[in-house]
């Protein structure tokens, strides 16, 4: 007995070409306006970084400064775990696990270094038990994550204050929790600066398993996708 399983239409090959030469024309379009995305992002301004931030790292006490490693430009990934967790959040823990190979980082004069709130202690035994070798150092006591916005919490930082948060103003929701984010830095001479910062869907281009699973009939499986019924998917971020 032949299986069931939802599918994609099947076609000849004909039929399969005329189809494929539409999509690759949207996909020029969408790499050509990716590039001016890009393009525009390297135009941002960027914002001094005033206060002195103090993190904790297998090497002792680093400032924001000492995270560049003589480096022009810093990647800051913020893992979500917090102080009173027992392990890292799931999707944060996989973006870990896909990082490969970061060399060419360093080739272009940049650093990457994955930060928390958790204590070290936490996060040093997650990290040798999933093998990791990147950098990954604590941020608690530090105000960096709530500056940053990868810690919400209207007690201690107000929703106004908040640019992430900024259409939920008149939502009296109260808005707190860790957030994974990406934030970047520059450097000149010992000023740092803050240029750009991404959260939720934003960072997931930083690994390679979400463009792979783009190019497959069944996608992410993800419910925010638009799927043909029958399609598997589940909750984004659930």
């Amino acid at each position: 007995m032949a299986e069931t399983v939802a599918h994609p239409p099947v076609a000849s090959q004909a039929e399969w070409r005329k189809a494929r030469l539409a999509l690759l024309a949207h996909e020029k379009e969408l790499t050509k306006h990716y590039d001016r995305v890009a393009a525009e992002r390297r135009r941002l301004p960027m914002v001094k970084v005033e206060k002195t931030y103090t993190f904790d790292t297998p090497d002792g006490k680093k400032t924001l400064l000492d995270l560049f490693k003589g480096k022009r430009q810093l990647i800051v990934y913020h893992f979500m775990f917090g102080p009173d967790w027992q392990k890292g959040c799931p999707g944060c823990t996989w973006f870990g696990d896909a990082l490969g190979d970061l060399s060419k980082l360093t080739e272009r004069d940049t650093n990457f270094v994955m930060i928390s709130r958790a204590p070290l202690e936490k996060l040093l035994p997650y990290k040798a038990e999933h093998g990791w070798k990147q950098d990954w150092i604590s941020s608690f006591g530090s105000d960096f994550n709530y500056d940053f916005h990868a810690t919400l919490d209207d007690a201690v930082r107000p929703r106004e204050y908040n640019y992430r948060r900024a259409p939920e103003i008149d939502n009296p929701r109260p808005i707190t929790g860790e957030e994974h984010a990406i934030s970047v830095f520059f450097r000149i001479g010992d000023g740092v600066f803050h240029t750009y910062s991404a959260f939720a869907r934003g960072t997931e281009g930083l690994t390679d398993a979400f463009s792979l699973l783009d190019l497959t009939p069944y996608g992410r499986q993800q419910d925010f996708e638009d799927s043909p019924a029958g399609f598997p998917q589940k909750p984004t971020y659930g």
